[in-house]
């Protein structure tokens, strides 16, 4: 990792004519799909630097500079928290590495969210209505995709039947993933602009305060409830409660009832979307590893019943009559009542989620090395690593080593300026 940063300074200098880095350190991302660096410059400047690892993660950070681009001065003045700045950008063959200007904050594991003050449950909320109340010209504008409910719920359908033929999804699961994808009352919502790789990786915080929301390569016009499945997948029910209170006030439009019922059906499904994109790149650890969590997943559900997804309930199935399943619970309909841990969904809102069984997808997070920078050298082409979520649909949880108290600087995850030490560079 030490001399991968060195080599993001390099390129980094390429890409932001006038840039003299003096110290680097890697950066938390998403280890399947990019490199990334911290940088600290002659001025005291600081900086991030990501790199793709393959032709999909490239094309998706060119998506996020359009995106970036569409953000007017005036639309990113009235949000809550700041978002990325494209300084400049490079082209190594076919992929190209963009460099940002860094903002302040630093990455928190899901446990360091829940566990934090309710006022940062509340930022996190108002800061998903203000994604969920942007202007919907920002995604037309930009030409990114744009569904209908019915649109929505068709492109998962057709997920699932992909999924399906891999022959490595528990026929328990399959059974439950499309019974609530056919009952057409639960995709009864307006869309909304949804950031889409939303998760823990790409919030920002700052004492009790998001200072940023990164990650902006799967913006488009979809089900909100789709931002919301890494929280309801961290089986914290007092932090998702006051998440979406906060969330429920700040919206111009009331959240649909169903909101955290579809959340739930995301957050499973990641598990199929990771191992059929595991597949697609020939990866037996991620094959493995998606095999593994499905299988819990299914046990779990099969034990306890788990996460009522469905508003009409599942019909009862024998094991004999799906081979290789446990007989899924009976889920309660709409109206007959609330089970445990939830409140009814009268008045249209929103239902509080209960336990979810969800094994979250894991990202491994590098811990922070800083290195002092040598003679430039040349830079080399990004090597493949397995493991890592899927980008574009996480829910996944952090697994990397966690040190210190959340906002002790120089811990792994700190991204102020003591996480680095500024040295010479050039000094061997």
């Amino acid at each position: 990792m030490r001399r991968k940063a060195i080599e993001l300074a390099a390129v980094a200098t390429a890409a932001v004519p006038g840039l003299t880095p003096t110290a680097v350190s890697s950066a938390p991302d998403d280890p399947a799909d990019f490199d990334s660096a911290l940088l600290l410059d002659s001025e005291g400047k600081r900086w991030r630097v990501r790199s793709p690892r393959h032709a999909e993660a490239s094309a998706r950070l060119e998506t996020e500079f359009l995106v970036l681009r569409a953000f007017a001065p005036a639309i990113r003045a009235e949000l809550p928290f700041l978002m990325p700045t494209v300084a400049g950008s490079v082209r190594l063959g076919s992929l190209s590495t963009f460099v940002y200007s860094h903002l302040g904050g630093s990455t928190r594991s899901v446990e360091e969210l829940t566990a934090g003050p309710d006022a940062l449950a509340q930022e996190i909320g108002v800061a998903l209505a203000a994604i969920h109340d942007l202007p919907r010209a920002i995604v037309s504008n930009a030409d990114l995709p744009s569904y209908t409910p019915n649109e929505f719920r068709q492109r998962r359908l057709n997920e699932l039947d992909q999924a399906a033929t891999t022959g490595k999804i528990p026929p328990s699961l399959l059974l439950r993933w499309e019974h609530a994808l056919e009952d057409v009352s639960l995709w009864r919502f307006n869309p909304s602009v949804v950031h889409g790789d939303l998760h823990e990786d790409n919030l920002l915080v700052e004492g009790s305060r998001v200072t940023a929301v990164t990650g902006w390569t799967d913006l488009r016009i979809g089900d909100p409830a789709d931002d919301f499945a890494w929280l309801v997948a961290s089986n914290e029910q007092d932090f998702v409660d006051a998440v979406l209170d906060a969330y429920t006030t700040g919206r111009r439009d009331k959240p649909d009832k169903h909101l955290l019922r579809r959340a739930a059906l995301s957050a499973e499904f990641a598990l199929a979307q990771y191992l059929v994109k595991g597949i697609a790149a020939g990866d037996a650890t991620m094959v493995a590893e998606a095999e593994e969590m499905l299988a819990t997943l299914a046990s779990d559900i099969a034990e306890h019943g788990g996460q009522p997804i469905s508003v009409e309930p599942l019909p009862s199935v024998s094991p004999a009559t799906v081979p290789g399943a446990a007989a899924p619970s009976v889920e309660p309909a709409a109206g007959a009542g609330a089970g445990p841990g939830m409140r009814a969904a009268d008045g249209g809102a929103p239902t509080t989620a209960p336990p979810v069984t969800v094994v979250p997808v894991p990202a491994v997070q590098p811990a922070v090395h800083v290195t002092p920078i040598p003679d430039p050298a040349p830079a080399t082409p990004p090597a493949r690593t397995e493991g890592g979520a899927d980008g574009g649909s996480s829910t996944g949880t952090a697994t990397g080593t966690k040190t210190g108290a959340p906002d002790a600087p120089g811990g792994p995850d700190d991204t102020s300026t003591a996480a680095l030490t500024i040295v010479d560079a050039n000094k061997n």
